[in-house]
This record gives structure tokens, C-alpha cells and sequence, in this order.
């Protein structure tokens, strides 16, 4: 009897995690790949595992005057290819797209059910995935009140609907209807295989509400979302988009599935692919799933919250540079980051109090924890970021005065021999090292200044007169309309 109890007690609380795992993935965020410009290239699923997604949107390839879409996926190798790469990363396939009919009208190709056949066939060789996206963009405006028009597109997709059905599969049209338009559509067209891939953007650019035309056109009628809006700001700045009260609506619905951004892109960097990207997707999971908690905690514990928020500010200035604030290792970046000026402060403020005592043991004990903690720093960065990136890191972390100088250096003397371009940019290096840990701006100034200083007097004996270069610099600078 007791054995029997614990046998129940164990299925009970496997069944509760299977539940709260299942809850977990309730909704999945992914990216589509032509809009991260990653078309059926094998880098998509780097990408998206960087941008911290669950999965992409796998396009069909361009269409055009082609008869057939350009899909590599035709080809059983670069297809298993392809799956064993998505496979190894963790990134799934949630859902393959017929994006060429953005722009071709289904109603103008004879030969419309070999693409969808194609596309299907496609569905399988990537590893079962059982949602479609057709969009009818390419029919044109007035399509849905065109009888004619409107009777071929349904007779259209209902054959591609029951062919989906008959292979285990859903296509998702997209349309410029609201709900109560494509629930009318959905009923003329009669087949199962065919739903809405639900548009935010469609919805918002009318002016409707989307959680309430989500509640009229029902979960089932959904096979998948496109969760963004049009580009001009990301969505957590988007003040037509209600996230959470969508999120709240799909709740209510008992609606699950899979979320792709498509665009929201600010305008401002549109081609900066990481930052847009995993700006939004991390957004959509910071509302719908809840984000995985950094490695790298923030040391942020007794701290004064405004102080930490100056700090978290300064410290975005270097994941924004690398393009990766958003993304999971970004997160990891931006505390390591953060916790470096925390560990500064605490240094600089022992090093402080212990000067009212003993001033020479303080300064001994700062230069000790300085030395061993800077290369504690640099090694942490390098679990998550390149060589190359943590330079970079340095330079924002010290006003990206390396460049500034050395670029000044070389456009005021023209002459310079390539060993003292090399010297100068080793000394200005070796002042970066030693900036870094300085306490304040002003002392990591200081700290290139005796450096300049000293690339001065090596260049002053090298035969340079550093006042008449200076003067000619002057010159030249002020006749192309500069200054110094």
C-alpha cells in the first residue's frame, strides 16, 4: 500500500512538471529569416540562437518570374544539412514561408499547387514542422470585395488547404482583414488546413484594437503570429502595441504557439540586425516567457538604486557598441561590465578609508586588488565575447581616447614611419590598461596625458619639430573647414 502511495505521489509530481515545462514553452519566439537576411543560409541558426530565440521562420526562397521558388531545401543533403546545424544549436523550425507572395498573385499561377506541394515537401525534410505562411499581398488591395477575385482565391485555398490537411500540416494566410473579415473568409474557403498567420502590423496600421480582434477570431483560427508592427521603433517603445494586454487576450484564449518578429526595427539603425532583432525578441520574452536569469549576476546588492542605474547606463554604452545589449550573452557582458565599476568603487572607497590611518599600506593594498581584479575582468569578458570585442569594451570604457590620439598623431605629422605609428599605438594601448582602473574620468584623462607626454619627447628626439607640425596641422585642418 505505502509503495503504491509513493508510486502515485511520484506520477503526481512528474505530471506537475511536465506541466510547468509544457506551461514553460508555451509560447515560442523566433525570427524570420529573410528579414535578418539569413534567406536558407546555414548562419541563421547562429544567428538566432545569438539573438536569443527559440526557433526561426524558414523562407521558401525568392520567387519572382521564377516558376518555382529558388529553395535550396529541394536537395535531401543540404536539407539534412541544415536540420543536424538547427538540431545542435537548440533552434527550431517553427514555421516555413512562401514570403515571394508578398508580391505574386496567387491567382496569376497556374502551377500554384507544385509550390505549395514544394513548400510541404520542404515542411518535412526540415523536420516535421507543420505550419505554413502564405500571404496574399500579392492579389493586390481589392481582392476582398472583388467577387471574381475573391471566388478564385477561395477555390485557390481550399485546394491548398485540403492538400495541407491530407499531409498533417496548417497554412496560415496572412490578409488585410480583421477578425469578423477572415472568420467570413475561413468559412467560404471550408477547409481545416487553412487559418490566419495572425499580423500585429495589419491590425495596428488600421487603427484596431488587436487583443480585442484576437478574443472575435478565436485561438483556433490562429496557426502563428507575427508579433511586430511596422518599422519605426522596437516594441517596447511601440505606443501602439500593447504587449501585455495582447499577451493577457492569447491568455484568455488558452492560445500557444509560436511569436516571430518580422519587423519593428528603429529607424534609426534598421540595418543593425542584432540590436533590432534581439531588442524585440528579448522583449516578447520578457513579457510572454520570462527571459533565462544571466550566469553573471549583477552585484548590485546594498547599492543605492540610482547608482546602479548610472552604472547600468554606462555599461550599455559598451553592449550597445558590440550590438549585443539585448542578447543572452549581452546580458552576461553588460554585468561583468557593471560589476567591474562596482569592484572600482568598493577598491577606491577602502583605499580611502584606510588613508586616514595608514596612507601607505592603503595605496599598496589598492595598486594589489586593482592589478589581480583587472585581469579577473578581462578574463570573464572572454567566456562570452571576442578578443577584438573586449578591446572595444576598453575603448568605451575609456572614451575611446586610443583612436582619438593616434588618429590626431598621424593626420598632424603625414611623415610618420610606420615603427612610430607601431610605438604611439603601443603606448596608447599600454595607457588603456592602466585608464581602465582609474577612479574618475578626469584621472583616466591624467593617465593618457602622461602618455602623450611621453610619445612628445620620443618624437621630439626623433627629429620632429612638434610646434611647426602642429602650426601646418592647424593649417590644414582650418582650409577644410575644421577645427581644432
Amino acid at each position: 500500500m505505502k509503495k503504491a502511495c509513493k508510486i502515485m505521489v511520484m506520477a503526481s509530481v512528474l505530471s506537475l512538471l511536465g506541466t510547468e515545462a509544457l506551461m514553460a514553452q508555451r509560447y515560442k519566439v523566433g525570427v524570420c529569416d529573410w528579414m535578418i537576411l539569413k534567406r536558407q543560409k546555414l548562419g541563421e541558426f547562429n544567428l538566432a540562437k545569438q539573438l536569443g530565440c527559440d526557433g526561426i521562420e524558414m523562407d521558401m526562397g525568392g520567387l519572382g518570374q521564377r516558376e518555382m521558388f529558388d529553395n535550396k531545401m529541394r536537395d535531401s543533403v543540404e536539407a539534412a544539412h541544415f536540420r543536424h546545424v538547427a538540431d545542435s544549436l537548440g533552434i527550431e523550425i517553427g514555421a516555413i514561408a512562401m514570403s515571394g507572395f508578398y508580391a505574386q498573385d496567387l491567382t496569376a499561377r497556374d502551377n500554384y499547387m507544385a509550390l505549395a506541394e514544394d513548400c510541404f515537401d520542404t515542411m518535412d525534410r526540415m523536420g516535421g514542422t507543420t505550419v505554413a505562411f502564405l500571404p496574399l499581398g500579392g492579389c493586390g488591395n481589392d481582392w476582398a470585395t472583388d467577387k471574381a477575385k475573391r471566388a478564385a482565391i477561395v477555390e485557390r485555398l481550399h485546394n491548398i488547404g485540403e492538400a495541407a490537411k491530407a499531409r498533417g500540416k496548417r497554412v496560415g494566410i496572412d490578409t488585410p482583414l480583421d477578425a469578423k473579415g477572415n472568420l467570413r473568409l475561413l468559412k467560404e474557403i471550408r477547409s481545416s488546413g487553412i487559418g490566419i498567420f495572425y499580423k500585429w502590423q495589419t491590425i495596428a496600421e488600421n487603427g484596431w484594437d488587436i487583443a480585442k480582434d484576437i478574443k472575435t477570431l478565436g485561438a483556433k483560427n490562429i496557426y502563428a503570429i507575427h508579433a511586430s508592427n511596422t518599422d519605426r521603433v522596437w516594441l517596447r517603445n511601440d505606443s501602439t502595441i500593447d504587449v501585455p494586454k495582447i499577451k493577457k487576450a492569447l491568455d484568455e484564449a488558452g492560445w500557444s504557439g509560436w511569436l516571430f518578429v518580422e519587423r519593428s526595427r528603429d529607424v534609426s539603425m534598421v540595418r543593425n540586425v542584432k540590436m533590432n532583432y534581439s531588442a524585440n525578441v528579448y522583449y516578447l520574452k520578457e513579457i510572454f516567457n520570462s527571459n533565462p536569469v544571466p550566469a553573471v549576476a549583477l552585484d548590485s546588492a546594498g547599492r543605492d538604486p540610482k547608482y546602479v542605474e548610472t552604472i547600468l547606463d554606462r555599461s550599455r554604452k559598451a553592449t550597445d557598441e558590440l550590438g549585443i545589449t539585448w542578447t543572452p550573452s549581452g546580458r552576461n557582458v553588460l554585468n561583468i561590465i557593471c560589476n567591474r565599476y562596482f569592484k572600482l568603487n568598493d577598491i577606491y572607497s577602502e583605499r580611502d578609508s584606510l588613508k586616514k590611518t595608514n596612507r601607505q599600506l592603503a595605496e599598496a593594498l589598492c595598486d594589489s586588488r586593482l592589478y589581480r581584479s583587472h585581469y579577473g575582468f578581462l578574463a570573464d569578458l572572454s567566456m562570452y565575447i571576442t578578443p577584438e570585442e573586449i578591446d572595444k569594451v576598453k575603448d568605451v570604457m575609456t572614451f575611446n581616447v586610443v583612436k582619438v590620439t593616434y588618429d590626431a598623431q598621424c593626420d598632424m605629422i603625414p611623415t610618420l614611419k610606420e615603427e612610430e605609428k607601431q610605438q604611439i599605438m603601443a603606448w596608447l594601448i599600454e595607457a588603456r590598461e592602466l585608464a581602465m582602473d582609474a577612479e574618475s574620468s578626469k584621472k583616466k584623462h591624467e593617465v593618457f596625458g602622461k602618455y602623450k607626454g611621453r610619445i612628445n619627447n620620443y618624437l621630439s628626439k626623433r627629429g620632429y619639430d612638434l610646434t611647426k607640425e602642429r602650426e601646418a596641422w592647424y593649417e590644414r585642418v582650418k582650409a577644410r573647414g575644421g577645427e581644432l
